[in-house]
C-alpha cells in the first residue's frame, strides 16, 4: 500500500472506445460498433493504486490501453499532470505524445507473448532506452544490468533469450522493461493471471516494493478480487464497458452497494470455513449481453436480481452516496 497523496496524476473524463464492425469485401461499410469502453470517468492520485475489476470482456484492458493512447479513443479526455498542469493526451499529435510516453508504461498480461523471442534480455530491456535516446553502448548495458538487479534477476542473464526463463522470470523482465525509462504511471494489465499461484505473490510483492521505492502510480487491472484487495488503495468495478461502483478498498469490500459488485464479491472465496459456510452466494442468471447491442437503460438490468422498471428505460448516473463512494444504480436515486 502506498502513501496517500491528494494530487491527482491522471484524470479520465467520459472515455469511449468503440471498434467499428465492417461489412463487404471490396467496399467496406460500417454496420455497427463494439462498445468496449462506453463513457467512463475516473481519476488516480499520485502514488496510489487504483484496482480495476470486472468479468472477462468487460473492457478493462481496453480502458488501460486507451488511457495510454495505444488505442486512439473514440471520445473523451485523458488528462495527465505535467509540471503542475493537466495535459489532455487525446489532443496531442504523435510527436508531442512521445515525450509523454516516457512517463507512462504498461506491463502486459502474457509474459510468453509480450517478449520478442528473437531478442536477448539485454535487447528487450534496453530497447526503450534507445527509442527515447536516453542511453546507448556501455551506458545502456549498465542501466540494463541495474534494472535486472532491481527486479530480482541476475544481471548476467543479459545475453539469454526469453525461452530460457520461467513465466515468473519473464514477467520480471517485462517489469524491468517498463521501468527502463523511469515512468511515473504504469498500467498493470492482469500481470499475474498467466502465472502459477506460487509465483503470483512474488510478482505482487515486487510491484509493491517498486512502488514504495520509486513512488510509482498504478492502474492495476485484474479479475482476482483477493489480489485487488491486497494491492489497491481504491477499487473501480466495471461491467459491459461502464463503471458501476468506485470506492476506497475497505469500504467497497465491506459495504458493496451495486448489485453487480455484491454478486462479484459473493463469488470470491474466503479463507475462513466458518464465514464461507454462513455467507450467501448471489447467483446471476443469464449471460453478459453483447457490447455490440447493450441493453437499454442500465447495462446490468438483464441480470440484476433487484431490477426495477426504471432500470430498463433510464441509464443510471454515477452518484456519490457516501464520501468517496460512487455508484451508478437507481436503488440510490
Amino acid at each position: 500500500m502506498s502513501e496517500r497523496n491528494n494530487e491527482v496524476l491522471l484524470n479520465v473524463e467520459h472515455l469511449k472506445m468503440y471498434f467499428p464492425i465492417t461489412k463487404g469485401l471490396v467496399i467496406q461499410r460500417t454496420v455497427g460498433y463494439v462498445k468496449a469502453v462506453d463513457d467512463i470517468s475516473l481519476f488516480i492520485r499520485k502514488g496510489e493504486t487504483l484496482g480495476l475489476v470486472g468479468e472477462s470482456g468487460c473492457g478493462k484492458s481496453t480502458t488501460g490501453r486507451a488511457i495510454l493512447q495505444l488505442y486512439k479513443p473514440t471520445a473523451g479526455h485523458v488528462y495527465f499532470r505535467e509540471d503542475g498542469k493537466m495535459v489532455d493526451l487525446t489532443t496531442l499529435k504523435r510527436r508531442e505524445l512521445q515525450p509523454m510516453r516516457r512517463r507512462m508504461q504498461i506491463i502486459f498480461q502474457d509474459p510468453y507473448a509480450s517478449l520478442n523471442p528473437r531478442m536477448t534480455v539485454g535487447g528487450i530491456v534496453g530497447e526503450p532506452l534507445e527509442v527515447h535516446h536516453i542511453a546507448s553502448g556501455k551506458e545502456k548495458l549498465e542501466r540494463v544490468k541495474e534494472l535486472l538487479d532491481l527486479v530480482g534477476l541476475n544481471p548476467y542473464f543479459i545475453n539469454r533469450y526469453p525461452h530460457e526463463f520461467s513465466g515468473g522470470q519473464r514477467q520480471r523482465i517485462g517489469v524491468a522493461r517498463a521501468l527502463a525509462i523511469n515512468p511515473e504511471f504504469i498500467v498493470c494489465d492482469e500481470p499475474i493471471s498467466a502465472l502459477d499461484v506460487s509465483i503470483q505473490a512474488q510478482i505482487i510483492n515486487l510491484l509493491e516494493g517498486l512502488q514504495e521505492r520509486l513512488g510509482l502510480t498504478y492502474l492495476f487491472i485484474a479479475h482476482d478480487l483477493a489480489v485487488v484487495r491486497h494491492i489497491s488503495d481504491r477499487v473501480a468495478v466495471m461491467y459491459l464497458g461502464k463503471l458501476v461502483e468506485t470506492a476506497d478498498r475497505d469500504e467497497l469490500y465491506e459495504h458493496p452497494l451495486h448489485p453487480y459488485t455484491q454478486a462479484l464479491l459473493s463469488a470470491a472465496p474466503i479463507p475462513d470455513p466458518v464465514i464461507e459456510e454462513k455467507r450467501q452466494r448471489i447467483i446471476l442468471e443469464g449471460d453478459v449481453p453483447t457490447p455490440i447491442n447493450p441493453p437499454k437503460g442500465c447495462n446490468f438490468s438483464t441480470r440484476c436480481p433487484r431490477v426495477m422498471d426504471v432500470c430498463r428505460e433510464v441509464e443510471p448516473e454515477m452518484k456519490e452516496v457516501a464520501p468517496g463512494h460512487w455508484v451508478a444504480c437507481h436503488l440510490f436515486d
